[in-house]
């Protein structure tokens, strides 16, 4: 007797002649299921929210954030997690992400390390996971032994726990306190959780970082006092959001910014901007 595929593994009705449509009507299709994902996600947003002010809660007393996931959903973490230095002056150490596979599974699939649900633990036991900290799962299918091994090991330790998942009903909810799913149906390529489930949980990552960020001070109104200027993009920003909060032209603006060594918030406290 064949199992019942889950919703993520599920054939999409609305795609059933996909290799028979044009271009134009593949792109059109795939813009209408991803728009759904949106509606979803806006649905999750009681969970997102409880979600988000535990991370904070843990971030506020010193913990760190872990990411894990495998495949599109660890990857999505780990791109999460590298953007909060540069957006938000963060120690690289606050916001982290494990990736099945490790790091060289972020450019080229390992597809089988997801399966061993003792990897995650031991890398979280290697970077010392205490009960300050939070672990967040990330998981399409809502079930991968990698990071059900991950949330165990968390629940274990007495830190903070959440899962991203898009099947109802998935092991993931319940193993962590703050589950949040997204139930955005079937694919348009049968199975292929890169596209509406990894839209979705990109979303809800952004949403994460971000919002927690936000309330841990990280900005002065909606804007990014605490980046770090690693680039000349970057560095013009900085310039920009100065003129902008203290009414200096760009070339005062630009020496002080020299003056306080790249530290924006110490400028805009000096330019009486903060």
């Amino acid at each position: 007797m064949e199992s019942t595929p889950s919703l993520t593994e599920s054939c999409n009705p609305e795609s059933k002649d996909l290799d028979r449509l044009s271009v134009q009507e593949i792109l059109a299709l795939m813009n209408r299921e991803e728009a759904h994902a949106v509606e979803v996600v806006r649905e999750a947003l009681p969970s997102v929210a409880s979600l988000v002010e535990a991370v904070v809660d843990r971030l506020a007393g010193g913990g760190r954030l872990f990411y894990v996931g495998a495949g599109t959903s660890g990857r999505l973490g780990a791109l999460d997690a590298a953007e909060c230095p540069p957006t938000f002056g963060t120690d690289p150490e606050r916001v982290q992400a494990l990736l099945a596979g490790g790091i060289g599974a972020f450019g080229r699939a390992v597809e089988h390390a997801e399966d061993d649900p003792e990897a995650a633990a031991a890398e979280l036991r290697r970077r010392g996971l205490t009960a300050g900290d939070f672990v967040l799962g990330i998981s399409a299918s809502g079930r991968t032994p990698y990071v059900m091994g991950a949330l165990r090991l968390a629940a274990e330790v007495g830190a903070g726990s959440g899962a991203l998942f898009c099947n109802p009903g998935a092991p993931l909810s319940r193993l962590c306190e703050h589950p949040v799913l997204l139930a955005v149906g079937p694919e348009v390529l049968t199975g292929s959780t890169r596209l509406k489930a990894g839209t979705a949980t990109k979303m809800v990552l952004n949403m994460v970082s971000t919002a927690a960020m936000v309330r841990l001070g990280h900005c002065l109104g909606n804007l990014m006092v605490d980046l770090r200027a690693n680039s000349a993009k970057l560095r013009d920003r900085q310039v920009r959001i100065l003129c902008e909060r203290t009414g200096l032209s760009a070339g005062p603006a630009g020496e002080l910014l020299e003056d306080c060594d790249g530290d924006l918030r110490r400028a805009l406290t000096l330019a009486g901007g903060a």
